[in-house]
């Protein structure tokens, strides 16, 4: 079908994921068969960037962006669930350690990732501080409003919101999200486009490659689907070994929502990086904010409809040692969206809070 379409892996990979995944699914692993899933499932997440990279040049940005952030979020809400339902008051967290953790990782490692590859290539790192500031003013209200209030509101289940106070959060979380969906794609879609360069094209590097066909589009838009399904799914069949190997290594639980989120956050990642590579620091901006944003925008609205039939407490509300990464994130964040352009300084502040962030998860 195209070049696009040529590496036949890309089609097969996923395939063979998906498979891996109904073979393994409700069974107990052994050690020999975890590591050959996992193995498959960083083959999946690789085939899932490559797909989302093809979708991306068809419909062009930031709605290429959007596709891979959505698809990624919708994927990773119903693994959550899914977890706590069959989790238990184990799982009484799992909701807010994914989501901070999602957010340690987008506002942190992707973008210090971003803004390292990008300004080790030409120096300064140039972005639009118009649209990224508003996606990162969102993310901020967003991440307050469902992760530090909680801590602070009279409910006597602790650190948890009340059904009322919880209903309003899904209701404003999602009519932020979709306010935040319609500037950006909608009323100021400039504003998210990669900002071009003195005497050069806009957004770095010009892309070479013929646009890719309706009909190749919608064969990766499939088999985007399919790896990221698959790759959500072994994340699922790994968790009782991440679990175990969590215990075995005393370290806190709340390690596993890190690790599950830098699982689905892979191919994310990893097509930030490349974007970054190609100086188009915009698109990688708006995949790490708009990825943090849909996290939240939709893993709390599902998550209140879901505590209908959910059993236990849903604790969202932090802790101290976590709200002040969280308030710093947003401190160095805004530093660094609002003059659009960065250095490798701030590449370097945003890669020393992530490493914090981790730190602290393991050791806190």
């Amino acid at each position: 079908m195209t070049r696009y379409l040529a590496n036949r892996w890309t089609v097969g990979v996923p395939v063979l994921a998906l498979l891996a995944l109904a073979l393994s699914w409700g069974s107990e692993l052994s050690t020999s068969w975890a590591v050959v899933l996992a193995v498959v499932l960083a083959g999946a997440v690789l085939a899932a960037v490559h797909h989302a990279e093809v979708i991306a040049h068809r419909v062009g940005e930031p709605f290429g962006s959007l596709v891979l952030a959505v698809a990624v979020t919708v994927i990773e809400v119903a693994l959550i669930v899914s977890l706590m339902i069959s989790g238990g008051d184990q799982t009484a967290t799992l909701a807010r350690d994914t989501v901070f953790a999602a957010v340690m990782i987008t506002c942190n490692g992707i973008i210090g990732l971003s803004l390292l590859t990008g300004t080790l290539r030409r120096r300064t790192a140039l972005f639009n501080a118009e649209g990224s500031g508003g996606a990162l003013a969102a993310v901020a209200t967003l991440s307050t409003l469902s992760l530090v209030l909680p801590t602070f509101t009279t409910s006597a289940q602790g650190p948890a919101f009340s059904p009322g106070q919880l209903g309003f959060a899904a209701v404003v979380s999602l009519a932020l999200y979709g306010l935040f969906v319609l500037t950006q794609t909608v009323r100021h879609r400039d504003y998210f486009l990669p900002v071009p360069r003195e005497g050069g094209e806009a957004g770095g590097e010009v892309e070479h490659a013929p646009t890719p066909s309706g009909r190749t589009a919608l064969v990766s838009l499939g088999m985007l689907l399919v790896a990221l399904v698959s790759v959500v799914g072994l994340a699922k069949v790994e968790s009782p070994v991440i679990e175990t190997a969590v215990r075995a290594a005393g370290l806190p639980h709340s390690v596993v929502g890190v690790v599950i989120a830098l699982l689905v956050l892979l191919p994310e990642t990893l097509a930030a990086v490349r974007a970054a590579r190609r100086d188009h620091i915009q698109v990688s901006l708006n995949l790490s904010l708009g990825s943090a944003m849909a996290s939240i925008g939709l893993t709390i609205p599902v998550i209140a409809v879901s505590s209908i039939w959910l059993e236990g407490p849903l604790v969202l509300g932090l802790g101290g040692t976590h709200m002040v990464l969280l308030g710093l994130t947003f401190v160095v964040t805004t530093l660094t969206v609002v003059p659009g352009r960065a250095t490798l300084l701030q590449s370097g502040v945003h890669l020393v809070l992530f490493a914090a962030f981790l730190f602290l998860a393991i050791s806190p």
